[in-house]
């Protein structure tokens, strides 16, 4: 449901992973490509595969999808292993999807698994989106909201959502199905066959959360009850694996690090089924103020070699992380609120940019081995470029920018960002929020922790200190007599996405804060969501030649003299002078910097990119940077290898 840079994507109560068979995706390309097909053999460590049925012409007339034969899988009536691995269409620019997925089979791989995020799909309620590569933060304006489970409120969105998602799922499926009418009564339907899904997850390790025994139930049903017709699976670590399950479903198990025993623990939840690692973790992800994560490649391919020769199937997590681009980067809490970095490198078989990386040969030459057959060449790679320095030439104050532009909220009490009455009721999903209200003196100021998830705290424009978890009080200066402004700048640094905290993402203040042992009151409350039309109306305020008073907006123009655009990195470091912000490049928002690292370096794909004129506008909150530079190597920080 929430964004997500942890190792998995928590979409809530979505189809949370779709099965794709990538050669089908993929046959205008390669049209003598065949997938994988196992057939008995002497050696029990290289299977070698035999082709010769499962054609792409031939699949396209076919009527049968995934299905499971006692230890096996069957595609189209054949036995069919699947060599998978992850890309999340949303963390990757549409025009580079092509190329990652011929890198993909360039691997060995013959499927491809990604999530389907609801909260990307339906920002707001009822309005669905499916033309992008794209919040569910409106189901929080119920307090009593139960999150994955069949509390009333949450099973009505997701009935809501799956009935406009099928409609788009269910003609793509493999087998031959009956697509339901969409013109009313006395429409015919129309029958489809021969399309890329060929399975599909009803829930994400929900047996790390479980909190209701019907909930996996209601959500299989509510699938086949809008036409899937496909394999079912459920996707869980070890010690949830129990707890996920539903009937009807095949389960599949998670890790990263092979156990003894681990694949044989699958017959004790489920006899006679073949085994699958849904997801195997190539990589990790990282966390504001931690090291840059990184798994030994030489490991990882021991183990998915050790793992192909029980004869399993399996998906890699992650073969391409991408980009948790603007907000989207999630957060993790487990004895403490984790919020992740903006990059989605994950460590992984490709790089962020889309790059080949050691573990990709290795994995290659593997898939190979126990293919018995030559791959396709992998594609080149896209070319980087770097600009250089590239100087900030005007600045707006934050302070200069709210009258002019935006209307604040009045409210006595302080609302949380969720419950703003904005977007049509829906609420506030991501970026800042500014609580502005009237002092008379200084004194003692306590949140009672009320912060979510980090306030910077200003007396007119002075800075004062900061407000989180960890730090919960400030002294305010006394000042002059008379009264001054107390404002309150909070940051959403991202939704928890695994756990059971779930329904406790509220963010902005979620309760009173004290001054002098008083709750303040009278807010005038500013959204400062970041979209593009704020950034757009900016541009009409006018600008200094230098910052003044923080936080502000600068603005930089830069030309791009290539015939095609290239992709670069950003450095938007603390060496330059900057320490925490957002950055955008022709109205996109690439995500957070932030100087406690690890990650100093922020992604531009090329596309985003115009030939000529390029505006870059950065919102930075502390401190005032004249330079960026532009890089074609990124630096995503100090590495520590993954225990």
């Amino acid at each position: 449901m929430w964004p997500c840079g942890g190792r998995r994507q928590r979409r809530l109560g979505a189809v949370a992973l779709l099965l794709v068979v990538l050669w089908l995706l993929l046959r205008r390309y390669y049209p003598c490509l065949l997938p994988v097909v196992s057939e008995p053999c002497e050696n029990a460590v290289l299977l070698r595969f035999n082709w010769s049925e499962l054609t792409p012409l031939g699949l396209w007339g076919r009527t049968l999808g995934l299905q499971t034969e006692k230890s096996q899988f069957l595609l189209e009536g054949m036995p069919f292993r699947i060599f998978g691995g992850s890309m999340h269409y949303f963390r990757v620019p549409r025009e580079y999807w092509e190329d990652r997925m011929l890198k993909m089979r360039a691997c060995g791989l013959n499927t491809l698994t990604t999530y389907v995020p609801w909260n990307l799909h339906e920002k707001e309620r009822g309005k669905f989106d499916f033309s992008k590569n794209l919040d569910l933060s409106w189901l929080l304006q119920d307090p009593e909201m139960q999150l994955r489970t069949t509390y009333k409120g949450f099973t009505e969105a997701v009935d809501a959502y799956f009935d406009r998602l099928m409609s788009v799922v269910v003609p793509l499926q493999a087998s031959t199905i009956l697509v339901p009418p969409r013109g009313g009564i006395g429409c015919p339907g129309t029958y489809k066959k021969g399309g890329p899904i060929i399975a599909v997850q009803v829930e994400n390790e929900y047996g790390s959360y479980a909190k209701d025994p019907n909930y996996m139930a209601y959500v299989k049903m509510a699938l086949l009850n809008r036409g899937i017709v496909e394999l079912l699976m459920t996707s869980d670590n070890k010690n949830g694996l129990s707890f996920g399950l539903v009937e009807g479903a095949l389960a599949t198990v998670n890790f990263q690090k092979l156990e003894p025993g681990l694949l044989k623990y699958l017959d004790t939840v489920q006899k006679d089924q073949p085994k699958m690692v849904m997801e195997y973790w190539t990589g990790w992800f990282d966390n504001w103020g931690g090291p840059h994560y990184v798994f030994d490649a030489d490991e990882m391919v021991n183990t998915v070699a050790s793992i192909l020769k029980t004869g399993a199937s399996i998906n890699l997590y992650m073969f391409h992380g991408g980009t948790n681009f603007g907000f989207m980067n999630g957060a993790l809490e487990a004895d403490e609120y984790k919020s992740d970095v903006t990059s989605y490198d994950y460590d992984a078989v490709l790089t962020e940019a889309g790059d080949y990386t050691s573990k990709f040969f290795k994995l290659r030459q593997l898939f190979s081995m126990v293919i018995g057959q030559p791959l396709p060449l992998p594609p080149m790679i896209e070319s980087k470029a770097s600009y250089g320095a590239i100087l900030l030439h005007q600045y707006i104050s934050l302070w200069d920018v709210l009258p002019a532009l935006l209307q604040p909220i009045k409210s006595e009490l302080p609302v949380n960002m969720e419950n703003l009455q904005l977007n049509d009721s829906i609420g506030q999903p991501y970026g800042y929020v500014l609580y502005e209200t009237v002092i008379f003196g200084g004194g003692h100021l306590h949140t009672r922790d009320h912060v979510r998830d980090r306030a910077q705290v200003f007396v007119n424009t002075m800075y004062v200190g900061e407000l989180d978890y960890n730090t919960v009080e400030l002294s305010i200066p006394e000042g002059q007599q008379g009264f001054r402004q107390l404002r309150l700048l909070v940051e959403n640094r991202g939704r928890v996405n695994y756990g059971l905290a779930l329904n406790e993402q509220r963010k902005g203040l979620i309760g009173d804060v004290f001054l002098n042992k008083t709750p303040l009151r009278n807010f005038k409350i500013y959204s400062l969501e970041m979209k593009p039309a704020f950034m757009k109306r900016a541009n009409l305020v006018p600008c200094l030649t230098v910052p003044l008073t923080f936080p502000f907006i600068g603005k930089i123009l830069f030309v791009v003299n290539q015939a095609s655009q290239q992709q670069f990195s950003f450095s938007v470091t603390w060496e330059e002078g900057w320490e925490k912000g957002v950055v955008f490049v022709n109205g996109q928002n690439l995500g957070r910097y932030w100087k406690i690292g690890p990650q100093e370096t922020l992604y531009l794909p090329g596309p985003w990119l115009r030939r000529g004129g390029n505006e870059i506008v950065i919102f930075e909150e502390r401190t005032a940077g004249r330079i960026i530079q532009s890089v074609d190597i990124p630096y995503l920080g100090r590495t520590q290898y993954v225990d």
